[in-house]
């Protein structure tokens, strides 16, 4: 079949390298795609929050599966206009996305489905959102102040005390820090434990669960620094075991999922939960409509079989085939200078040079080693940085300290101007043991 991706990051990379070495596969196109993503797929010229181009042109082309891999496309409602058009679509309704778009949304549906997460409270008034925090820090140090719409995974803020909470509350509210107006904000308990990334593949009430995954949101080593859309993931993680595993099934995915179909909203796609695990068990910090990025990175690097089969039997409302290996894979995201900063801006009256990406081919042709490009161009003969995450350097290994080893290796052999990434992507060890 032709398949069509939507999105132009490391997660779209990842997606369209799958699709491309799937058997049931026979080209794969991506708009817009990257310089990486040229490699594995066709480049179309059409932004990926262009709805009436993209279904302009996956109509035009009678795709036999359209793969979208962002959420604010989803949010828009692009999988709605492609099915009105008679494609098959793998990516959710608008509907359904506000499980993503709105924190508030998704609260209220986990309060509905019994889904375990943390004490919380939507706000558009800044001094009760602040009364609320200040309540919750009472009971302990750190209060978490979210953006309740779409914030590219930046719209988080942890604060030590009622004045960080406040400030937080302010910015939040008036969009300073994600980039638009905010008309509300959760407030939410902070809570202890150690993050894990568990996906589903979902069609209405039934779930498929996909291998766990782990996340660094943090920008510097040691889990420090502002949240950023994310430093590095691996998989599997030692965080989530065969049990646990079944507990999220049992106690997250299904009832979301079954209570979104409650509401109208049947969900098909894949849906993520973004878990705390506590010692007291998983708690939900927030859901997603998409697959995580950079976790697919790792996860798709460990995924066997025929993605391009999975995708369109959720698509089509049939039972897909989902396996892994028992590998390892750890992905580093390398970015751009002054990331999750504002990328700087050059003199006035100036053109800011490109940033030249060097040693990829290098870095690629280690055993085991995939470069997944995410901000990125090719001008002429070169590529070139573009974004605030630049590459997913990603390897696959006999267990996670082999991954990690190779995953090192590569991003020496790769060097650009202002490239920061974390040393410890993976190193955080074996959690304590929960009750």
């Amino acid at each position: 079949m032709r398949v069509l991706v939507v999105g132009g990051g490391g997660r779209e990379h990842a997606l369209a390298w799958a699709l491309s070495r799937s058997p049931s596969v026979r080209s794969v196109a991506c708009a817009p795609g990257n310089a990486g993503i040229a490699e594995v797929a066709s480049l179309v010229p059409v932004g990926a929050e262009d709805v009436d181009g993209l279904v302009t042109h996956a109509a035009g082309e009678g795709y036999d599966l359209v793969v979208v891999g962002p959420e604010v496309p989803l949010a828009l409602g692009l999988a709605d206009e492609l099915r009105e058009r008679g494609l098959r679509v793998f990516g959710c309704s608008r509907a359904a996305a506000e499980i993503e778009g709105s924190k508030a949304f998704a609260k209220e549906v986990m309060a509905r489905a019994g889904v375990p997460t943390a004490r919380w409270g939507a706000f558009t008034d800044e001094a009760h959102a602040a009364s609320f925090a200040g309540d919750l820090l009472r009971r302990a140090r750190r209060v978490v102040v979210k953006a309740d719409g779409l914030a590219a995974g930046k719209g988080v803020v942890i604060c030590d005390g009622e004045e960080q909470a406040r400030e937080a509350i302010r910015s939040l509210l008036a969009g300073d820090l994600v980039g638009g107006a905010g008309a509300r904000v959760v407030v939410e308990e902070f809570l202890i434990g150690r993050e894990a990334s568990c996906m589903a593949l979902v069609d209405g009430e039934r779930v498929w669960p996909l291998a766990a995954c782990e996340d660094h949101k943090t920008v510097h080593d040691g889990d420090v620094g502002p949240m950023t859309g994310g430093m590095g993931a691996i998989s599997p993680t030692p965080v989530i075991d065969g049990a646990l595993a079944a507990r999220v099934e049992r106690e997250v995915l299904a009832p979301t999922a079954r209570a979104l179909a409650e509401a109208g909203r049947p969900f098909s796609g894949v849906l993520y939960a973004g878990l705390m695990v506590t010692a007291d068990g998983p708690r939900v910090l927030e859901f997603n409509c998409r697959f995580g990025d950079p976790e697919t990175q790792p996860l798709l690097a460990r995924f066997e079989g025929d993605l391009g089969a999975a995708l369109l039997a959720i698509a089509e409302g049939r039972a897909p085939t989902v396996a892994f290996s028992p590998r390892a894979a750890c992905c580093v995201v390398l970015a751009a200078r002054n990331y999750p900063g504002p990328p700087e801006r050059p003199p006035s009256g100036t053109r800011s040079p490109a940033v030249v990406i060097e040693g990829l081919a290098e870095a690629g042709a280690l055993e085991g080693v995939t470069v997944f490009h995410a901000g990125t161009r090719r001008v002429r003969d070169q590529v070139v940085v573009s974004g605030g995450r630049v590459l997913g350097v990603t390897a696959t290994g006999a267990d996670l300290p082999d991954a990690r080893s190779r995953a090192y290796d590569a991003v020496a052999k790769i060097h650009f101007d202002g490239m920061h990434f974390r040393r410890d992507i993976g190193a955080r060890g074996e959690p304590p043991a929960r009750r």
